[in-house]
């Protein structure tokens, strides 16, 4: 959520930076320092009536004991009267200060001044690539076949079992994903994140915290009798364990790791991209996030990617880095660095991982704050990352490193599945 003291202070510069993400803010920024002027005027005005009535309170008293109680309830009369003014400003208040936050809600994060403009993924910029795209024969498969042949994975049966999306892993199969699990978790463990295991199902309250509600809200499994959400990324119950703290200066960073399922409707999503492993409604993933001081955050955010790169290359895949443009960038990052490994089966790109940060946006919605220099409560903040998504990367894994006698496994995994092919 964007800072109310920052659209006072700059309210022009922020609608014209959220036109890089093209959203026009003008109408709801114009309306909101409306309604939060108006707000501003009745504390005024009810602080006034608070010291009158602690004065008119005074009064009564001296007036009752001086005997002139006669008086003491005239003034009575009056201190109800503006009890009564009192308890209506503080219902209007209260009303502005819900229609601000409403507003609040509605408001992207302000991107980063180094996100490029554009509007559509076509316009992100390549900023690193890493290892050349292999050239497969005509018989190379996708894995979706690889998968079938070898009874790793059985997309019809999991549409049996629950629907299309919901795949069963089987034999080695199983095995690749549980080695994946582990080897990255260890590789997260090396560069200083403490592993939680966090609940799967969030209230609303996690969910407004990260900003999936309102705006992904259709996007989400919703356990509508107890009011849960299926959590679409370890990022929302992580972050979540820093709603309402205030942190120790001294402490930062706080970095932590997460392998959990991740639950996404995907609506809207269909045809031949969402083939196979390409995009799921259930899948794995290990999930990084760092709570930071802002003036470690984007030396934190390039240690991030540095620790996705060494991922990618020890699982011997090509992969490119992409800066998202405006109009790509989510809701709530205010800079956006996507990962997309080469499936040379496919012959394409796919996202493997989005590294974010999201600077004070989720801090401001968590109350996640600490005391700086000062004394002063400063709001701290938030970055994540996917290190990394399974099911694409398994995608790849099984198309790139086809061979006649079998898939090879990537040697930093051997270790880990305790088989070298499969």
């Amino acid at each position: 959520m964007i800072e109310l003291n920052a659209l006072r202070a700059h309210p022009e510069e922020i609608v014209k930076r959220l036109l890089i993400k093209n959203f026009d803010a003008k109408n709801l920024v114009f309306d909101l320092l409306n309604l939060d002027k108006q707000k501003r005027e009745i504390q005024v005005e009810n602080d006034a009536l608070l010291n009158k009535r602690n004065v008119l309170s005074k009064e009564i008293g001296e007036l009752f004991k001086s005997g002139k109680a006669n008086e003491a309830n005239e003034k009575k009369q009056e201190s109800t009267e503006l009890n009564d003014k009192i308890h209506s400003l503080k219902e209007k208040f209260n009303e502005l200060d819900s229609k601000i936050e409403e507003i609040l809600y509605q408001l992207p994060n302000v991107p980063h001044e180094d996100v490029p403009t554009g509007k559509t993924p076509e316009d992100n910029v390549t900023v690193f690539e890493f290892g050349e795209p292999k050239k497969m024969d005509s018989k190379a498969k996708p894995h979706w076949e690889l998968a079938k042949e070898l009874d790793l994975i059985d997309f019809d049966l999991g549409v049996k079992i629950t629907g299309a999306g919901f795949p069963v892993y089987k034999g080695k199969g199983a095995k690749l994903q549980r080695a994946l699990i582990n080897f990255f978790l260890d590789e997260a463990e090396k560069a200083g994140y403490k592993e939680v295991i966090p609940p799967l199902l969030v209230n609303e309250a996690s969910g407004y915290g990260t900003g999936q509600l309102p705006d992904k809200e259709g996007q989400m499994y919703h356990a509508t009798e107890d009011n849960f959400y299926l959590i679409p990324t370890a990022e929302v119950p992580v972050t979540n364990i820093f709603r309402d703290v205030i942190v120790k200066k001294e402490d930062f960073p706080h970095k932590l790791t997460a392998y959990t399922p991740c639950f996404r409707r995907e609506a809207g999503s269909y045809g031949k991209d969402v083939r196979g492993l390409n995009r799921l409604h259930q899948f794995d993933k290990v999930e990084i996030v760092q709570v930071q001081h802002p003036s470690n955050s984007y030396a934190a955010l390039e240690e991030m990617i540095d620790h996705v790169k060494n991922l990618l290359e020890k699982l011997e895949l090509p992969y490119r880095i992409l800066k998202l443009c405006g109009g790509d960038l989510g809701f709530t990052a205010a800079i956006t660095y996507d990962f997309e490994v080469y499936s040379a089966a496919q012959e394409k790109w796919l996202e493997v991982s989005s590294v974010s940060n999201f600077e004070t946006y989720q801090a401001n919605r968590l109350k996640l704050r600490f005391k700086n220099e000062e004394g002063k409560t400063q709001l701290a903040h938030t970055l994540n990352g996917s290190a990394l998504a399974l099911p694409r990367i398994v995608a790849a894994l099984l198309e790139n490193n086809q061979t006649a006698e079998g898939i090879q496994i990537p040697k930093a995994l051997v270790p880990y599945t305790r088989f070298e092919t499969i």
